[in-house]
């Protein structure tokens, strides 16, 4: 099957310029997204056995060479040879935006095309996504009107909408701009320090909230379609692995410990800079950040007796590392520790925090799917892994996931006209799992055997001021015994 356009599809720039390209000159493409922990990459390379695909990873921090347990990345042992690209090939330092993405991407699903193989993105960062999938770059435009307002208006760099917005603590700059302009906010990564600065500038300079802005430009340039199905570069069938909340909480928590087995910890000891940029790059990955405490304690610990008078009386020290396997011998002890000595409690905290932070991560990116269906029209066909993933059952994953997206992309490579629809009944919704999280119960030890129904009302109580509070007791009730 020819999965390419029968004949060359015009070219389009970032911004839409040109007319918009025939339907049925669209070459045809496979999405496969969904929260972390639901199965995406083994679902696609499922499909191999099915249709001769290649898979794009569209992960924003799996793009990156290393962290390859902290990212969770696909060993080479279990990608039974399917091509995988964008996977692990950027430098760690660079900050990979979506228009990167984009622009890497392109050429990509080109060349797969003209093999003709079936190119299959994969991945939970739908900003970059949208970006492929999209004739028209929305960040890109914004700092589009950025550059044409500074030359629009020379010397006013800075009006008095908001004077000296950009200090160097990007968490204030972030909650800054969230309290500004929460649209723009909820838009990026409280980490793009760069792209917070952009957008702070922006409202400085024009007093406009940078949100109205994109509004203003996608009407320039697209109207409405921008980011919809019908203004798409390519044919697209968008899939989505979706379970409950509960199992997925259970399943990334359970992830998470068995990243720690598989050498996190080394991982993120070898990434570790107490000096080092937080907000580019891998570093941004969930599991890098909230060991920082603990690693300040455990150096500081280890090198307290390797220091030295130098010639200009400073002291330095004679060990600016410790040893790999050292470092792994001892935080496996510090674990395994009977007693709770502060470096334990710390290291307990920071764990907590990774899987604390990846709970909300799949709240996030499962809020980010809906919003595809109800802000762009995308036509997402959802697949329940509930079961499969709660009884770790391979059967289960067979007949419940692979058997109906393999059913939805073949009725999709069939239709001249399909825009990712799916057979009478293949089609699922959210529906399901949501009905799944009401009706889940959870009980708060901290809080004297409290019960809350639902996730929602769990993660309320989570976030509630009481419950902090006596988790926070909890923790120096434990650290105070050791003194």
């Amino acid at each position: 099957m020819d999965y390419s356009s029968e004949s060359p599809a015009p070219t389009l720039n970032s911004n839409n310029g040109g007319e918009p390209i025939m339907e049925e000159h669209k070459p045809k493409l496979v999405v496969i997204m969904g929260p972390t922990g639901s199965g995406k990459s083994r679902l696609a390379i499922d499909l191999a056995t099915h249709f001769p695909i290649e898979i794009i990873n569209a992960d924003s921090m799996q793009v990156y060479q290393g962290l390859d347990v902290l990212t969770n990345k696909v060993p080479l042992r279990e990608q039974n040879g399917v091509p995988h690209h964008l996977l692990g090939t950027v430098s760690s330092d660079v900050e990979f935006t979506a228009k990167k993405f984009r622009d890497s991407a392109i050429p990509i699903i080109s060349d797969i095309l003209s093999r003709n193989h079936l190119p299959v993105i994969v991945g939970g960062t739908n900003y970059y996504i949208q970006a492929v999938v999209s004739s028209f770059l929305l960040d890109e435009s914004v700092e589009d009107t950025s550059e044409t307002y500074s030359r629009d208006h020379p010397g006013n760099e800075q009006t008095n909408h908001m004077p000296d917005i950009l200090g160097d603590s990007c968490n204030y700059s972030y909650d800054l701009l969230k309290e500004l302009d929460p649209v723009a906010a909820d838009r990026i990564h409280p980490n793009n320090h760069r792209k917070i600065n952009l957008y702070l500038s922006l409202y400085a300079r024009s007093g406009v909230l940078p949100s109205k802005l994109y509004q203003g430009k996608a009407a320039e340039v697209g109207g409405q379609n921008w980011g919809r199905v019908d203004n798409s570069r390519y044919r697209c069938c968008f899939i989505c692995i979706d379970a409950a909340l509960p199992v997925l909480d259970q399943y990334v928590e359970h992830r998470v410990d068995c990243m720690i087995d598989a050498g996190l910890l080394n991982e993120v000891y070898d990434i570790y800079n107490p000096n080092g940029n937080y907000t580019l790059g891998l570093r941004q990955a969930i599991g890098v950040r909230e060991f920082e405490n603990f690693l300040q304690a455990y150096f500081s610990d280890s090198m307290d007796d390797e220091t030295s008078d130098s010639s200009d009386g400073t002291l330095l020290k004679l060990s600016t590392r410790i040893d790999d396997k050292l470092f792994k011998e001892n935080t496996r002890g510090i674990l395994n520790s009977s007693c709770d000595n502060p470096q334990k409690v710390l290291l307990e905290e920071a764990i907590d925090k990774v899987k604390a932070n990846t709970r909300r991560l799949v709240r996030r990116q499962k809020r980010r799917v809906n919003q595809l269906q109800t802000l762009f029209g995308w036509n997402i066909s959802y697949v329940d892994a509930t079961e499969s993933i709660s009884k770790k059952s391979d059967e289960c994953w067979a007949v419940q996931v692979v058997g109906p997206a393999v059913k939805m992309i073949r009725s999709f490579l069939n239709k001249d006209d399909s825009n990712g629809q799916t057979p009478d009944g293949e089609s699922k919704t959210s529906t399901d799992t949501v009905q799944r999280d009401l009706w889940t119960q959870y009980i708060c030890k901290a809080c004297g055997d409290r019960i809350l129904r639902g996730a929602h009302e769990w993660e309320q109580h989570k976030q509630g001021r009481g419950h902090r509070k006596r988790m926070l007791s909890l923790r120096k009730s434990r650290s105070s015994s050791l003194a």
